[in-house]
């Protein structure tokens, strides 16, 4: 006779998952594989702006060989990062660099982290990616370390960017603008309109982009009224709704996106 044994896995709150990117990030600015490597994206917005939404994942912009800063940061976390969550957090792990269809982007390159500690389980995927930035880097502070990261309209414009020119819209990205839309500059259209030119970003493809966010926003809403349930604090999460939810956030980052979009 054959038993059979049902291992059960516990979601991680987001809280956790928080405190293990921001040892991560904390490593990387503070190692030679972090130099010059910019702090992007909704974990920049967490970390250092105290954003109200978790994120998935840390991401950072990298103006060199995507491939090479990807070997570095993959060795960095075997050599360092695990070892450093184990004895910190109490947490086995491991690093791998990520394959297969979705790791093969010329601009983009992905290591995926995986802790684990008892029967929980929480992965990090780290991305390295390039955006393009018009002004000079900053430099930030997050408990004593020093994170360099783009400017803030720089970040901002990336989501707008990333809303019009990914494949499949990641939602998270029209939370980011209604939470961060005021980091826009006056003259943020005309610097899109530089951004999109040298992305060769058509702007037929804006349009349909921006004609799919109308035409189909019921879908775009709920898919945002799942960003609020799964990575806003409870409380902020409460007041989205109370202020109209998934679709109220859809119709403010759709004028924000009217607004300073190419056209």
């Amino acid at each position: 006779m054959c038993s059979r044994v049902t291992l059960f896995i516990v979601q991680a709150k987001p809280q956790e998952t928080d405190r293990l990117q921001r040892v991560v990030a904390r490593l990387v600015a503070t190692s030679p594989a972090g130099v010059n490597l910019l702090l992007i994206g909704g974990f920049r917005y967490r970390l250092l702006d105290n954003s109200q939404r978790f994120s998935v994942d840390i991401d950072y912009h990298w103006g060199g060989d995507l491939g090479a800063k990807q070997g570095e940061l993959l060795s960095l976390c075997r050599r360092v990062i695990l070892g450093r969550v184990r004895r910190e957090l109490g947490y086995a792990g491991s690093a791998s660099a990520r394959t297969g269809p979705d790791s093969d982007s010329p601009n983009a390159r992905f290591i995926d982290l995986r802790f684990w500690k008892d029967d929980l389980q929480i992965e990090i995927p780290l991305e390295v990616t390039q955006i393009i930035c018009l002004d000079p880097p900053t430099l930030r502070t997050a408990g004593g370390t020093v994170h360099l990261t783009p400017s803030d309209a720089d970040l901002i414009e990336s989501k707008v960017l990333a809303v019009l020119n990914r494949i499949f819209i990641q939602h998270r990205d029209l939370v980011d603008l209604f939470l961060y839309g005021d980091r826009l500059r006056p003259d943020s259209a005309a610097r899109l309109q530089q951004k999109v030119a040298r992305m060769k970003l058509r702007l037929e493809s804006i349009a349909r982009r921006l004609q799919d966010l109308q035409e189909h926003g019921n879908y775009h809403a709920a898919a945002i009224q799942k960003v609020i349930a799964e990575q806003m604090d409870a409380t902020v999460a409460q007041q989205m709704n109370a202020g109209g939810g998934g679709r109220a956030i859809l119709d403010a980052a759709l004028k924000l996106l009217t607004r300073v979009c190419p056209t």
